[in-house]
């Protein structure tokens, strides 16, 4: 199968300044982490790493996933791609480091309604931050807080892996799907990142707008960040079991998300209980 090249050159035209809106774009051919790459260039050189700063790979030999998962995928195969943010308001002050919880939804939000938009599959959202396709994985996203050594409030580094064009030979695992899989009208990799990046960059603007609130609206939008993942989120309602940091399950129904973006789950003794990260399973009926 013939997997064309990232296109460096057309990708910085359409989306770095002054034509678009990020700093910076660089396209690797192999590296361990994009997340890992720029969380340590932001640490160590932050002078070199400014807001909307664009890391991504054609091959990504040791990614990782929530709760610790690798990720891989064949070379060309994915899109592997990292966005390093330091939010601040329209008056330059930096945004509570309380509402970062949200920068993983809206990136999977993004990821999501750019598919849409662009291939005609119908992706929802599983929290905290998994694309799905019918209840298969087309797409992850891992933020992670890049701590300051200058005491300036924390970046974050907001990765996402999306399966472009993946069989089911490729597949990491069975409950895993691709674009390719799903019949998408493209799966013309330069097209479908540049979507995502203009589609992540809008959003991350309007929630920097109004201070990083997800139940405020921005001027100008329809509806706060918060009712925009809900209407694609299918983890509400349901019955959960959420699988914690370090062993434990907790059971019960998902019944809404916190101001921070943390899933609230209410047991079977109508106790709620927050959870900021967690491996959640969507229950079937009788299953526990």
């Amino acid at each position: 199968m013939e997997r064309p090249a990232l296109d460096p050159d057309r990708l910085r035209a359409a989306l770095v300044a002054p034509a678009g809106p990020y700093a910076d774009l660089e396209v690797v051919q192999e590296t361990g982490s994009t997340n890992t790459d720029l969380a340590d260039a932001a640490r160590l050189r932050p002078w070199e790493v400014p807001d909307l700063t664009v890391l991504t790979a054609e091959l990504q030999n040791a990614g990782r996933g929530r709760m610790d998962r690798s990720w891989v995928a064949p070379e060309r195969s994915s899109l592997f791609v990292s966005v390093l943010m330091r939010p601040v308001n329209r008056d330059g002050r930096p945004l509570p480091t309380d509402s970062y919880g949200w920068l993983s939804l809206l990136a999977a939000l993004a990821m999501a309604e750019s598919i849409a938009a662009r291939t005609g599959v119908e992706a929802r959202l599983k929290w905290p931050n998994d694309v799905m396709v019918d209840g298969r994985k087309l797409a992850g996203v891992l933020a992670q807080l890049v701590p300051s050594s200058d005491g300036a409030p924390p970046a974050a580094v907001v990765g996402a892996g999306l399966n472009v064009s993946l069989t089911d030979e490729d597949l990491p695992v069975p409950t895993a799907t691709s674009l390719l899989m799903e019949y998408a009208s493209t799966t013309d990799r330069n097209i479908l990142l540049q979507d995502y990046l203009l589609a992540l960059a809008d959003g991350y603007r309007l929630f920097c707008s109004v201070d990083g609130d997800a139940d405020a609206v921005p001027a100008g939008g329809q509806d706060s960040l918060r009712g925009r993942v809900t209407a694609r989120l299918t983890t509400l309602g349901r019955d959960v079991r959420a699988e914690l940091p370090g062993g434990g399950a907790l059971l019960g129904r998902a019944a809404a998300l916190a101001p921070t973006g943390a899933l609230v789950i209410v047991d079977e003794q109508g106790h709620p209980h927050t959870v900021s990260a967690a491996d959640v399973v969507h229950l079937r009926a009788g299953q526990a």
